[in-house]
């Protein structure tokens, strides 16, 4: 199955570098409603059979032009929401509170996901809720899946579960809004990489990517 990881448009909440997870949150701004209008055509070449968001307001709203240009209905899913910042809830993403929840996101990427959001959810939960998801797109037998889902969730799953990305490569690599990130696999088989955010991402056993030290965002 080819997977597409798509990061909703701006809200907010992002313009003021905030951590914004709860359900709903909030709708897009003027710049996010151009951005979710423009995935139809930026998508074009994409053969998509299933479109599913989160449960948040935002992946809603990003998917909506998408799913009308294609005829599709959008899946609503819980498991494929943003990473539960917990106690850090709508603290500032840029600070010592941001760098402790991206730290935690990527200990539960590297393995550590016993490992537990200070008051919010762990990281076998967080994976356990996406790899649900994934897999259940996977069972449907479409041969070609977008999902708009979060830059922290998607950052996250990725770096766990794709052979060819590693937690330096996603911590170096923020999404921007509508974002995309495309791999290719299936939940028996494992998944590979292709491209983030339009970068062909190096194929395992070929130099292997690299990054820098974790990023807040």
């Amino acid at each position: 199955m080819r997977l597409l990881l798509i990061r909703h448009s701006q809200t907010p909440t992002n313009v003021r570098f905030l951590m914004d997870t709860a359900v709903p949150g909030p709708g897009l701004t003027e710049l996010g409603e151009r951005q979710a209008a423009a995935l139809p055509q930026a998508l074009a070449d994409e053969d998509i059979e299933a479109l599913y968001a989160s449960t948040l307001v935002r992946t809603q709203l990003t998917a909506a032009p998408l799913a009308a240009a294609r005829g599709l209905d959008v899946r609503v899913r819980d498991g494929i929401r943003e990473l539960s910042a917990g106690d850090l809830e709508m603290l500032p993403g840029h600070s010592e509170h941001g760098r402790k929840y991206m730290e935690t996101v990527f200990a539960w990427a590297a393995g550590d996901t016993e490992l537990r959001m200070p008051g919010g959810e762990s990281g076998a939960e967080a994976l356990a809720r996406y790899d649900a998801v994934v897999a259940e797109a996977a069972a449907s037998g479409a041969s070609a899946v977008a999902m708009v889902s979060h830059g922290a969730a998607i950052r996250m799953w990725t770096a766990a579960r794709a052979d060819n990305v590693d937690v330096a490569f996603a911590a170096a690599r923020p999404l921007d809004n509508t974002g995309v990130v495309i791999l290719e696999g299936s939940p028996s088989d494992g998944w590979k990489a292709l491209s983030w955010a339009g970068a062909v991402v190096t194929p395992a056993g070929e130099g292997g990517p690299a990054g820098r030290p974790v990023d807040p965002v």
